[in-house]
């Protein structure tokens, strides 16, 4: 169900399918909500998956289904996407009906007619809006303002107001609650600008590589803007983004309508030059592209594809990380460019990925999120005045002396059905009081939200996570740890009284 407009809000559609069911005598045994879901396809619909699953496999208790009108099964670009779920259900003996619709759905030429019409304008709705959409993010990156995403090392968020005016920086997963305000970029931290002026003054005039360059920065004690260690491939990040040279660009990558993701060529890209302060002089950043320019053109077709055979006979797999952080390799998008794609350079030297690999960089980073993530929580805890000790052997923390916490960070993985899912294993051994599991979001760099798992109430080893989970698991959900940390506070008995 739809959140975009109020015709189409959850309340709306179940107020106006409560009304057609108790006009014609019928009674609502169960509800099916995906709510502010896309209808684009039906992977991540978890609802309405189950809906077709429980018509397929005859445990439905009801003869009926009552759909708000024609575009609620999906918006989708081939019009008979919904007319096929629609068939699945007649077929099962399962009636449909639409509640806002001026016809009834009674299999006549003309309701037949009208559906048909009415599948083929939901899709075109959505792909005028798409259109729509494209063309007002566009107009904004030529104005100058930030559409999405990090700002990246050195750099912060500026929230301006209608008039212009600066309203203030927004902190990392902040967004802005107005929609006439707008966000640029704007250089961060002085130390953090120095940082980013040194890495290309070392690799411009001491000819240092990223690699090098990577290892100064951790020797050094610097995190990246995501709190992790300096690498080859994010340093070369950092030296080819406009972004450090005031430049505003987008639509490198397009994802229009659900579909494939596709990789523009550089005459396709939307921008606007000078629009924020630059961190770099932009005579630096040209000679950094340029160094990385010669650097890559040195290499023919066939000196590239050797080089990736090389590298897939020492790691036995390859992937856009491993090219990365690769001694002697050309970064992934010279690859990229050159062979119109890595999956294509991977076919030419024989090379057919079985298996997705990438798990392995997520739970590296998951572990060392761990650590990190207890950080926060023991000192959040000590400054809402309670006492905390952590058990360096097994990751416990005992809180005030009282009770004891076990933390489980989730990586998020998508099911064959596109349904997003959450592992949870919990320490039967050494059996927490409560468990705090932090579930990762689909792209497992930030944390989506936290199940808070009281050992007396979930007795279970692992527990399988959907999005929506129904009451019985979701009442522990919380968006923050803020109940947690309640929980740990200490007041004065005065005050507590």
């Amino acid at each position: 169900m739809s959140t975009e407009h109020q015709q189409y809000s959850t309340e709306n559609q179940r107020d106006v399918i409560r009304q057609w069911a108790e006009k014609r005598g019928f009674v609502i045994t169960r509800t099916y909500e995906d709510a502010g879901k896309s209808g684009l396809r039906i992977a991540g619909r978890d609802a309405l998956q189950r809906l077709i699953e429980d018509v397929q496999a005859g445990q439905a208790d009801f003869d009926t289904i009552l759909v708000y009108d024609v575009s609620r099964w999906g918006r989708f670009q081939d019009a008979d996407e919904s007319a096929y779920y629609e068939y699945i259900c007649r077929r099962a003996n399962v009636n449909v009906q639409y509640c806002a619709e001026q016809f009834e759905n009674d299999g006549s030429a003309i309701s037949t007619m009208l559906k048909g019409f009415k599948r083929f304008t939901a899709g075109e709705y959505s792909r005028e809006l798409s259109v729509k959409v494209f063309h007002g993010q566009c107009r904004l990156v030529e104005l100058g303002f930030h559409q999405g995403g990090m700002p990246g090392f050195g750099l912060r968020r500026m929230l301006r107001d209608q008039g212009g005016q600066p309203k203030g920086l927004l902190a990392h997963g902040e967004h802005k609650s107005i929609q006439t305000d707008r966000v640029v970029l704007v250089p961060g931290p002085a130390e953090e600008v120095e940082i980013v002026r040194w890495m290309y003054r070392a690799f411009v005039e001491d000819r240092k590589v990223e690699s090098e360059i990577a290892k100064s920065l951790n020797d050094r004690g610097v995190k990246t803007d995501l709190g992790r260690p300096w690498g080859r491939g994010t340093v070369h990040q950092v030296l080819t983004n406009e972004k450090y040279i005031g430049n505003n660009v987008y639509n490198h990558v397009s994802f229009k309508l659900k579909k494939k993701r596709v990789v523009n060529p550089a005459d396709m890209w939307i921008r606007a030059n000078g629009a924020f302060e630059h961190v770099v002089p932009p005579e630096l950043f040209d000679l950094a592209q340029q160094i990385i320019a010669e650097r890559s053109a040195k290499f023919t077709d066939e000196e590239l594809l050797e080089r990736l055979r090389a590298l897939l006979g020492e790691k036995g797999q390859l992937s856009a990380l491993l090219i990365d952080e690769a001694e002697n390799m050309p970064p992934s998008s010279v690859y990229r460019s050159r062979f119109e794609g890595l999956v294509r350079a991977y076919r030419l030297i024989g090379y057919n990925p079985e298996r997705d690999y990438s798990f392995l960089e997520i739970n590296r980073q998951l572990r060392e999120m761990h650590p990190r993530v207890i950080a926060e929580m023991t000192d959040s805890i000590r400054a809402l005045g309670g006492a905390v000790e952590l058990d360096s052997k097994t990751d416990l923390l005992r809180v005030n002396d009282e009770f004891t916490v076990s933390l489980v960070v989730a990586r998020c993985r998508r099911a064959e059905s596109g349904a997003l899912r959450w592992t949870i294993r919990l320490d039967s051994a050494l059996a927490p009081d409560i468990t705090v599991a932090a579930r990762m979001d689909l792209q497992n760099k930030e944390r989506l939200d936290y199940y808070i798992l009281p050992r007396i109430d979930v007795t279970l080893e692992k527990l399988l996570l959907a999005e929506e989970n129904g009451v019985r698991l979701d009442t522990y959900r919380f968006e923050t740890l803020d109940f947690f940390f309640g929980m740990a506070r200490r007041s004065r008995i005065p005050e507590a009284a």
